[in-house]
């Protein structure tokens, strides 16, 4: 277990949190070896993955240290809990609840809260986020990350849906702190293939763009 501010360095200077959903412990563990070797570190394991909470307790166990393993699709503040309680170093919500953001903070975890007006960006942040999730990004690209970022430039933003090696660059370059992608580098077909070396391709690919929009 890592403090918080451990927690969100290792996220920020990773810069991609690979959203990930998968039928077992086994596979996840197989996914997460995957994108690892392509230097991708942190995992949000959705809530909606089956048995989801004993995977993320897998997952944090299997890689500790090497990986940080957090939970999304978290609707309410009891599941954030079970999800803290099994492992989850970080929380990441589709809404915002404010009974969320408080908890996650009670118990000194990063929590990501679901948003995309302005008002409930700010919302959010005002509330104790730690970063502050935009979603579904693809409705308004990388020009509204940008365009919200003038007037709430203190907001660290991180975009979700819609997500890709080939624009996560163009997210990081309009202001976004880290991005979040799912089905572009890790889905049920490429699992159920066997394609890991895909992910690790995919993977390799989004922490190159990251770092090339970040001049490093």
């Amino acid at each position: 277990m890592v403090d918080k501010r451990e927690q969100l360095d290792f996220i920020l200077d990773s810069g991609v949190v690979a959203i990930v959903r998968a039928n077992s412990s086994a596979e996840l563990i197989d996914v997460a070896d995957a994108i690892k070797r392509g230097g991708v570190n942190v995992i949000e394991i959705t809530m909606t993955t089956p048995n989801a909470l004993e995977v993320i307790r897998d997952v944090s166990r299997k890689f500790a240290g090497e990986v940080l393993a957090g939970a999304g699709s978290v609707l309410d503040a009891e599941t954030a809990r079970a999800a803290i309680l099994a492992g989850a170093e970080f929380i990441v919500a589709p809404t915002l609840s404010l009974e969320t953001i408080a908890l996650c903070n009670r118990y000194g975890k990063v929590v990501v809260p679901g948003t995309l007006t302005p008002t409930e960006i700010l919302t959010a942040w005002e509330a104790g986020a730690d970063l502050v999730k935009v979603f579904p990004a693809s409705l308004g690209g990388p020009a509204y990350i940008k365009a919200v970022k003038a007037p709430l430039p203190q907001v660290q933003l991180v975009p979700v849906g819609g997500v890709s090696a080939d624009n996560a660059g163009d997210f990081i370059t309009a202001g976004a702190a880290a991005v979040a992608v799912g089905g572009s580098l890790v889905n049920s077909k490429l699992i159920a293939a066997g394609k890991f070396d895909e992910m690790t391709e995919t993977a390799r690919k989004l922490i190159d763009a990251v770092r090339a929009a970040r001049g490093k």
